[in-house]
């Protein structure tokens, strides 16, 4: 109650400060609706949102679970070759500067045009895939000096070093990259979705375009607090399964 009940007290006077600077001002609806009309819209359109939101949320949650499989398996299998990491890096890095607007439409052609979600899928999954490889791979390399020495005095083959030794020192820093990869997950399915050019999707991101092209902001602002809800969710998920890595490692 004491983490929550700071953040909870400031937003509910930025509410309130929102409220009135609308109503006292006159605001038009169409610029800045003022929050109980987005609480009035979030009520309204429950059903509507409750569906978008579900389908946003199991797209981020495939691309983050691939982005996961991939970038942390990638990372374990270069780890153990200095030349193979060499030539993978940089095409991560590439990977990772390249806008996701400029691939979308590669991707939407790839993936079929009958199946937008594989391509939204796939676009998320390729914003949220450097954190976990990074992540990874620099964990992987943060064993204790002496341990490996050690390691090396002994002669322990190359995967019992990595179970014993950096797998459990690369916890940390996978599980911290995989907390970032979440929220890119739901940024990334939400862009791909706006970028696709289709709304077979009918996640959020077609819901805020739908809202925005009828000047319906109410709508648009009640589509966000999902996705922030969304977004708060599972990032608090994944920082309750680092806790309990940690606390079983402690």
């Amino acid at each position: 109650m004491s983490r929550a009940l700071p953040p909870l007290l400031l937003g509910l006077m930025l509410l309130a400060i929102w409220e009135t600077a609308c109503r006292s001002l006159q605001v038009p609806a169409y610029f800045l609706p003022p929050p109980s009309a987005v609480a009035m819209s979030l009520v309204e359109r429950a059903p509507l949102l409750a569906g978008s939101a579900l389908q946003t949320f199991r797209m981020a949650l495939q691309a983050l679970l691939a982005a996961t499989l991939i970038g942390g398996g990638l990372a374990l299998a270069v780890s153990m070759n200095r030349p193979a990491e060499r030539a993978v890096r940089p095409l991560a890095v590439a990977l990772q500067v390249t806008p996701v607007v400029a691939i979308a439409p590669l991707v939407v052609i790839w993936s079929g045009l009958d199946h937008p979600d594989r391509a939204v899928v796939a676009l998320a999954a390729a914003v949220a895939f450097f954190p976990v490889f990074s992540g990874v791979l620099t964990g992987l390399k943060s064993a204790d000096p002496d341990l490996e020495r050690l390691f090396d005095l002994y002669g322990a083959p190359p995967l019992q070093r990595l179970w014993r030794l950096r797998a459990p020192s690369a916890l940390p820093f996978a599980l911290e990259g995989v907390r970032v990869a979440a929220g890119l997950a739901v940024i990334g399915a939400v862009v791909a979705e706006f970028v696709s050019g289709s709304g077979a999707t009918q996640g959020l991101a077609w819901r805020l375009l739908e809202a925005g092209n009828r000047l319906r902001t109410a709508d648009m602002l009640a589509a966000l607090a999902c996705l922030m809800v969304m977004g708060l969710a599972l990032n608090a998920g994944i920082a309750l399964l680092e806790r309990l890595c940690r606390a079983r490692l402690a």
